[in-house]
């Protein structure tokens, strides 16, 4: 493995990534960003569901469409494609011996759903006691939910965060909402990668691995933070409130003569000095806006005042009026202007690499900056099977062992 060097934080670490769709491949991603040599274990002429999920495709440089959804390449980056049919039992006896070498082992079946073919965490951990096994599943290993299937949607909804999300009834365009990015899925495989992390920070001083166990609806619930926190101590489930706050005013989306602007007063001193940019200084004075508290309970009489003041100038002269006062603010951007911003330029979250059917291609960077041990350079995302030989080669199979293997429709 060529591209992994002492210097990356993970470079000493394979990972065996059984897992598909988003939660355990971005857990999966972030490892690899970190450089673990991340084998993704598909199905032989299928892969993962999102390769389909599709379009947007990725184009060629003559704009032809290559098959690859973009989605597949959103999560997908700097791992290894295997495939192994895991209903064969020429294709179990593969994966366990993949396991045997791995550090890591990632899967999101249903509960049970691996422990049928003997590649659970107890059969697993008899071969390879050192092993990290962590599952994903809607639901957990245990309680009365633990059978049900669990999708981002279906968490968003369960788990409390379409209640706090989009515009109070009665509103115009009220009613739950989901948020635009599977946020459930992404948090989760973000908790995953911290937990296989504390796993294998534990293993030093133990030389064993563990079972990490993950639910969706754990992660939805827990990332709810101050939401959840007020309902455990009000006693009273909070609302919708749209793009406001539901603790902080003004904090929220504003109209202006020609579009939108956020404005994000933290504390009672930025107040006063949006109050002072926008000409309304006597606002900041005003026993019924002077602190955040105040604010909160008037906060209906407070827009009546801001709200004219903004939408009567561009959102570019009231941004810049706000930040010469030191006031939090800012545009609300498409992606196309996320990835033109210099900010988001000159912090490389737009990198291209050489992809073997598209040519040069553009993908997300990495948000992990580490000064010591920087993340791997980016990589493109398998075509599906492109390593097989490769890492089958590792195990010590030759040439004619795979192809009869490949002949059977195993791999």
């Amino acid at each position: 493995m060529e591209f992994r060097t002492a210097k990356q934080a993970l470079g000493h670490l394979r990972v065996l990534d059984l897992s598909r769709v988003l939660a355990g491949p971005w857990a999966s991603q972030v490892l690899a960003d970190l450089g673990a040599d991340v084998i993704k274990v598909e199905r032989p002429g299928e892969g993962d569901d999102t390769r389909r999920w599709g379009p947007p495709w990725l184009r060629d440089a003559e704009g032809r469409d290559t098959g690859e959804s973009a989605y597949f390449l959103s999560a997908n980056r700097g791992k290894r494609s295997v495939t192994i049919d895991l209903s064969r039992p020429e294709g179990q006896a593969l994966v366990r011996r993949l396991a045997a070498r791995a550090d890591v082992l990632l899967e999101n079946y249903r509960v049970g759903g691996l422990a049928r073919p003997g590649l659970g965490y107890a059969d697993l951990a008899a071969v390879n006691p050192r092993l990290v096994y962590c599952s994903i599943t809607g639901f957990g290993q245990d309680g009365p939910s633990a059978q049900r299937a669990g999708y981002d949607f279906l968490l968003q909804a369960m788990g409390g965060l379409m209640s706090v999300t989009g515009a109070p009834d009665g509103a115009p365009g009220g009613g739950p909402m989901k948020v635009g990015v599977a946020v459930t899925d992404v948090l989760t495989g973000l908790y995953a990668a911290t937990a296989v992390l504390a796993a294998l920070a534990q293993r030093e001083r133990t030389g064993l691995g563990q079972h990490v166990d993950l639910a969706l609806l754990d992660v939805q619930v827990a990332m709810l933070a101050n939401q959840a926190q007020a309902c455990l101590t009000t006693g009273r489930p909070p609302g919708r409130l749209g793009n406001a706050h539901p603790s902080i005013v003004p904090y929220q989306a504003f109209a202006a003569a020609d579009g939108h602007l956020v404005v994000a007063c933290g504390n009672d001193g930025q107040f006063a000095r949006l109050c002072g940019a926008l000409g309304l200084g006597g606002l900041a004075q005003d026993p019924r806006f002077a602190t955040n508290a105040a604010r909160v309970e008037h906060r209906e009489a407070l827009l009546e005042v801001l709200a004219p003041a903004l939408a009567a100038r561009p959102a570019a002269a009231s941004i810049a009026a706000l930040e010469a006062a030191g006031v939090p603010c800012g545009p609300i951007n498409d992606l196309s202007q996320v990835f033109a911003d210099p900010q988001v330029r000159h912090r490389a979250m737009r990198q291209e690499v050489d992809h073997p059917l598209a040519g040069r291609t553009a993908l997300v960077g990495s948000p992990l900056k580490l000064s010591g041990s920087p993340p791997v350079p980016p990589r493109p995302p398998p075509l599906l099977g492109q390593h097989t030989d490769e890492v089958l080669g590792e195990l010590g199979l030759d040439g004619a062992e795979v192809a009869s293997l490949r002949e059977a429709g195993v791999i």
